[in-house]
């Protein structure tokens, strides 16, 4: 229960300090570039849109765009309302023309020709900044998208025209992807952006007025909305002004289009880099475009509020965190992919449906949070390894270390299981009486000796040494991993002792004077192996009638002799060559019958 309780509040936290840091802004510009090229697609135009552009070529033919006369554009417009049955629908001028120029037949002439038709419309513009407004309560407060000044076409061409404002304001990571619907002067006059004027006048004019008011987009609070662009820099249909004027192109190409006349020069300092394409800069002409098509289509997005998707971030986090944590890699794996791709998805259907969700918010939060439990969980098994190498790298086989390692056998709980072992126990026979005999240094070094040499017999043969006791030991085979041939290892291990003895003996005794010997017994049977004790104090030990017995029999066995039962001689039967005791012995606990046997041979 502690457990998953730390689980859920490590869940919380984590969850919560991702979540609280994606909210300010953390993400903010990768999410903008992400989500740009996972929403933005090219699509065709339908073809009613024709761009008029001021370029290269017309710069050539009519000279710098500074010195241009506005009878040149009058010229244009002259142009393209030339016949009365075959002229546009709309035509919209996206030159900002404010005050009288120096050649007022010039300023006459335009005006004149754009209120031919009454379908031109003009360019106006806001400068917007910080400013001091009054409230409904008398009360004074700052707004930082004040008008600060707003700019008409001069007199004559604003009263012959209807205005559409042309400001196109870009995001914090200078990316155009929002257009401005309307502009509130202080006077709480709205001025509609020339798309709008566009659309609404190309809608009642090729409808008749049928289908009654364009439905106009949503905004935010401060009149933006989310444009979703059809087309990139180049993919409008775009005509030379240079070609209009010399009569190339004729005006029954632009008959119940709309029209938009501006800048498509790179140096005329009219274009954005926008959110269907961060590496070409559109013109202005080509964004007012991209507004137009989406007004005429109804194309209309929703940005979802930022505190839903937070809520909705915080909720994934959590679950995310819980099927991570402590899971094999491959199921994290899945989770992961299935939690990323499956929100791509999901926002690319529900974009379809018109709401615009942060593609990069849940994917990358929770790509974080996979690989750093995935670094946990490696970080703890290692630990865990570690823990299990130096608790039995002490007692057990090296080989059989790495085999628990590899198993992943959860081998360190508290608790055991029942068994089939075969159990051995050696000590040294005249150890006491030795060692009232000799100094306790002299005392520790034979002992020490000694231990070395069944140590390494059991380990040379994969046993597990569950313990020392004084002057004896004890070890096992068959745990914690199943062996083969375990029994005949445990003979093996207790032959090599007898034999390593008789080398020892010899040493110690030109060293000390004195030899030693061993009694070994040798037991097979069913016992429970595991961590007995307390979550704080344990041991892995094995426990059970088996190990009693094998104690037993290794009590009574003279010194430099093998006591073995008759289920060790079974189980070897064929491999091994033993004898019968000359005098029967009765063990302690056990009936008459039971049998014991001195093991003289491994053949």
């Amino acid at each position: 229960m502690r457990k998953k309780l730390r689980t859920w509040a490590a869940s919380l936290l984590l969850a919560g300090v991702m979540t609280l840091a994606t909210g300010a802004g953390l993400l903010q510009n990768a999410d903008l570039a992400v989500s740009d090229l996972w929403y933005q697609t090219r699509s065709a135009s339908d073809g009613h849109i024709i761009l008029i552009g001021i370029d290269e070529k017309s710069l050539e033919e009519q000279g710098p765009y500074s010195q241009w006369r506005r009878n040149i554009i009058a010229g244009i417009l002259d142009k393209l309302n030339a016949a009365d049955d075959c002229h546009p629908a709309v035509i919209g001028v996206d030159i900002l023309y404010t005050g009288k120029s120096n050649i007022e037949e010039d300023d006459a002439l335009l005006a004149q020709n754009a209120a031919k038709y009454g379908n031109v419309v003009t360019a106006c513009a806001a400068k917007f900044g910080t400013g001091l407004l009054r409230g409904a309560d008398d009360e004074y407060y700052l707004d930082t998208a004040s008008v600060l000044d707003f700019e008409t076409p001069y007199r004559m061409l604003e009263e012959s025209t209807e205005q559409g404002h042309i400001n196109a304001m870009l995001d914090a990571d200078g990316i155009l992807r929002h257009h401005l619907l309307k502009i509130r002067l202080d006077d709480g006059h709205e001025i509609p952006s020339m798309a709008l004027m566009a659309a609404e006048k190309y809608s009642s004019e090729t409808s008749g007025n049928n289908d009654g008011p364009l439905s106009l987009p949503p905004v935010n609070s401060r009149g933006f909305w989310y444009l979703p662009f059809s087309c990139a820099p180049g993919d409008f249909e775009c005509i030379s002004a240079a070609d209009v004027l010399s009569g190339k192109v004729g005006p029954d190409i632009f008959k119940n289009k709309i029209v938009l006349i501006g800048p498509y020069a790179a140096g005329l300092q009219d274009s954005y880099f926008t959110s269907i394409d961060h590496s070409r800069p559109m013109y202005g002409i080509e964004f007012q475009a991209n507004a137009v098509q989406a007004l005429l289509w109804g194309d209309y997005k929703i940005e979802a509020a930022g505190s839903v998707q937070l809520l909705l971030l915080f909720l994934v986090l959590i679950l995310a965190f819980v099927g991570f944590w402590k899971r094999k890699v491959w199921s994290s794996t899945a989770l992961w992919l299935f939690l990323c791709g499956g929100y791509l998805l999901l926002c690319r259907f529900l974009y379809s449906k018109g709401l615009v969700l942060h593609v990069l918010w849940i994917p990358a939060c929770t790509t974080v949070l996979y690989i750093a439990c995935i670094a946990f969980n490696y970080i703890q098994a290692a630990a865990g390894r570690r823990k299990v190498t130096n608790t039995f790298k002490r007692y057990v086989a090296p080989e059989i270390v790495n085999e628990l390692l590899q198993d992943k056998s959860d081998v360190l709980n508290l608790g055991g299981r029942q068994v089939r072992i075969a159990v051995l126990f050696v000590d040294v026979r005249g150890f006491t009486s030795m060692s009232e005999k000799l100094e306790p240094a002299q005392v520790v070094d034979i002992l020490n000796q000694y231990l070395t040499l069944i140590s390494q017999c059991i380990l040379d043969n994969g046993g597990t040494l569950d313990k020392f006791i004084g002057d004896a030991a004890m070890a096992f085979w068959g745990a914690p991993l199943t062996q083969e041939d375990y029994v005949m290892k445990a003979a093996k291990a207790a032959v090599d002792m007898v034999n390593g003895s008789r080398r020892l003996s010899e040493e110690l005794h030109n060293q000390y004077g004195h030899a030693i010997s061993f009694g070994i017994g040798i037991h097979v049977g069913e016992a429970v192996v595991g961590n007995i004790g307390s979550p704080k104090r344990m041991d892995y030990t094995a426990i059970g009638d088996t190990v009693n017995t094998a104690s037993r029999l290794e009590s009574n066995a003279p010194a430099g002799t093998i006591y073995i039962s008759r289920a060790v001689a079974d189980a070897l039967e064929g491999r091994i060559r033993t004898a019968p005791l000359d005098a029967p012995i009765k063990l302690k606990g056990k009936k008459d019958g039971f049998e014991i046997l001195t093991l003289e041979e491994i053949l």
